[in-house]
This record gives C-alpha cells, sequence and structure tokens, in this order.
C-alpha cells in the first residue's frame, strides 16, 4: 500500500518513514497537490497502476511550497529511493544541485530537461493534443467563438495555447479564440476562484466552449462552463466524468505512463531525454460515455485524420517553446 506522505511544513512535513525500503521508488508532486484532478493525479494514478500491479510500494509527498524542493529531494534521495519522479518544470533548479551530489541515484524530472547522467528528462508534445481538441471546440462552437484559460503565464502553457488555436483557425478560419491566464506565480495552478471569474469574463465576450490548462485552476473553469450551461475542455486527465454532458473532451497528456514506465523501469533505467507525442500515445483526446453525445461522428473522423497527418509530419503544430511566436494567438 502506498505510504502518502503530506508536507505540512518545512521542518515537519519532509519527515520520512524511516523504515522504508532501500530501493523504494518516490514521487514529488508540484504545488496543487496530488488530488487536483488534473496533472499531478495523472502522475500518482501511474504510479498507483504500478504499485498495483506489482505489490511493491512508492513514497510520495505534496509539496506546501517552493522551498521545499530541494529539502524533498535530498531527503529521499539520503534515505535510499531509486527512481525518484519529480512532477513539474519547477523542479529545473533544484534537480540541478542535488543530482550530481547522488551519482548512483536515477532521477526522472517531467515537462522539463535537465542534462545530467543520471536524470532521465520527460517531455511532451502538448501543442499537438491540443490541437485536436481546438478543431473540436471550433466544431462544437456555435457562436464561432472560444476560450482558453492558462494557469501560470511561463512558456509551456503557452504551447498548449498555440496549438490549440491553431486547431481551431483550421477547422473554422473565421473563429475568434480569447486567452486568458490565471497569473504569473505558482499560486496560479490552484485557483479555482479565479478560473471561474476568467470563465464568466470569456462567457461574456462570446465564447461557448473553454479549454482550461490550469491544474487545479481549472476545475473552477469547469464548474463554471457546467454552470453557465457552455461547454468545457479538461486537461492532462481525463476530466469528462467531472461534468457528464458538459466537458466536450479532454486533452490527454499521458503524464500516468511517463511515471509508470519510470518506476517500472526502476533503478535501472535508461537516462536522457525522452519525448511523448501523438506517434507514441504521449498526448490525445478523451472519448468515453460521458461526452459521446457531445462529439459527432463526422467530428471524431476529422480529428482522428488530423491526429494521423501530425503523427506522420504532415500537419506541423507550431511549437512555442521552439518558437516563441504564436500564429494563431496573440498574447
Amino acid at each position: 500500500m502506498t505510504l502518502m506522505k503530506s508536507l505540512m511544513g518545512a521542518a515537519a512535513g519532509l519527515a520520512l518513514c524511516a523504515g522504508a525500503a532501500m530501493a523504494e521508488p518516490a514521487v514529488i508532486y508540484d504545488l496543487g497537490g496530488k488530488f487536483d484532478k488534473s496533472f499531478n493525479e495523472a502522475a500518482f494514478a501511474g504510479a498507483q497502476r504500478w504499485a498495483d500491479e506489482t505489490g511493491e510500494s512508492f513514497r510520495d509527498i505534496e509539496l506546501q511550497s517552493e522551498a521545499q524542493r530541494e529539502q524533498a529531494l535530498r531527503r529521499f534521495a539520503e534515505s535510499g529511493s531509486n527512481p525518484i519522479v519529480m512532477v513539474g518544470f519547477a523542479f529545473a533548479d533544484a534537480l540541478g544541485q542535488v543530482a550530481a551530489d547522488y551519482p548512483d541515484t536515477k532521477f526522472v524530472i517531467i515537462d522539463m530537461v535537465v542534462d545530467a547522467p543520471n536524470v532521465r528528462s520527460v517531455v511532451f508534445n502538448e501543442h499537438e493534443g491540443s490541437y485536436l481538441v481546438g478543431m473540436m471546440a471550433a466544431m462544437a462552437s456555435e457562436s464561432d467563438t472560444v476560450g482558453f484559460i492558462g494557469g501560470m503565464d511561463i512558456p509551456l502553457i503557452r504551447k498548449f495555447a498555440c496549438g490549440y488555436a491553431q486547431g481551431v483557425k483550421a477547422a473554422n478560419p473565421d473563429a475568434t479564440v480569447i486567452s486568458n491566464m490565471t497569473g504569473t506565480t505558482p499560486a496560479a495552478w490552484n485557483d479555482p476562484v479565479k478560473g471561474s471569474e476568467l470563465t464568466k469574463a470569456q462567457i461574456s465576450q462570446g465564447a461557448d466552449v473553454v479549454y482550461a490548462a490550469a491544474g487545479g485552476t481549472g476545475v473552477g473553469v469547469l464548474q463554471t462552463a457546467a454552470d453557465e450551461d457552455i461547454l468545457s475542455i479538461g486537461v492532462d486527465s481525463n476530466q469528462n466524468y467531472l461534468h457528464p454532458g458538459k466537458v466536450l473532451t479532454s486533452m490527454t497528456k499521458r503524464v500516468d505512463n511517463a511515471v509508470y514506465d519510470a518506476l517500472t523501469d526502476g533503478a535501472e533505467m535508461e537516462t536522457g531525454f525522452e519525448v511523448m507525442g501523438l506517434a507514441n500515445g504521449g498526448v490525445g483526446y478523451a472519448m468515453d460515455e460521458y461526452n459521446k453525445d457531445l462529439v459527432s461522428a463526422d467530428m471524431q473522423s476529422a480529428i482522428d485524420e488530423a491526429a494521423e497527418k501530425i503523427a506522420s509530419g504532415e500537419i506541423e503544430v507550431h511549437d512555442y517553446m521552439s518558437d516563441d511566436s504564436c500564429p494563431a494567438l496573440s498574447f
């Protein structure tokens, strides 16, 4: 059974179980918590799947502040956890300080690249999956106006927004895309009230489909969209179930697979740079019983055709992380 650790403070919260097995893996979640119904929860699902299948256990920590990142890494490394998985780009600086001090420990960082011999860096082609849900948004919209609400205003989230806008324009060149970011600090990942306010503002401008790429903030976006009788699009985890018949789809980012693979490979894992995109099942869109009545066969066929062309290279989706312009959207 998973040994659940929560950081309630920088001193007390980082106390780790002294009796843990020496090679027991560990997962450190980003701010927002492991049950954010999005990014962190996808990571937890992957770790839990590994534990259920193997009968093994893992250790995990929910951070309460930025200052705890390096502390948590060092405590897990010192206690013998291997590998140690970090969920989120914000661990890059801490990992850069820690990795060299523990050359026999394998580290995995998701959403950022850290160049060290004992680090696996996993990044995703979020722009590809966002293109697909952008197409779906445009085809479902009756007002020809759709919205995007991001969390923290960083290049990674602009990557989501740009891919989404490109997909919207591919399906409907005359569509309007409204874009807002929640904030410029890590608090932007866990502010459902602000997410709700931004959703209402976009609705007032005519948006009838809103895509949230905002971690825990997105819960407020999806709730308000349902309350106001418009459609929303979830992110990272499949969030269709949160509001059946009101969530058009979710852009799935298979963080669960990245974590599952890391724990499966264990201390002997290969390190280096790994990209997960449409071509290898790293991103996609969700279809299930909760949204099947919202997506017509023609819509799904068009999106699946686009997915094949993106995977083959026939359609190129703009990557904001490689080129910080956004042809289909102005920030």
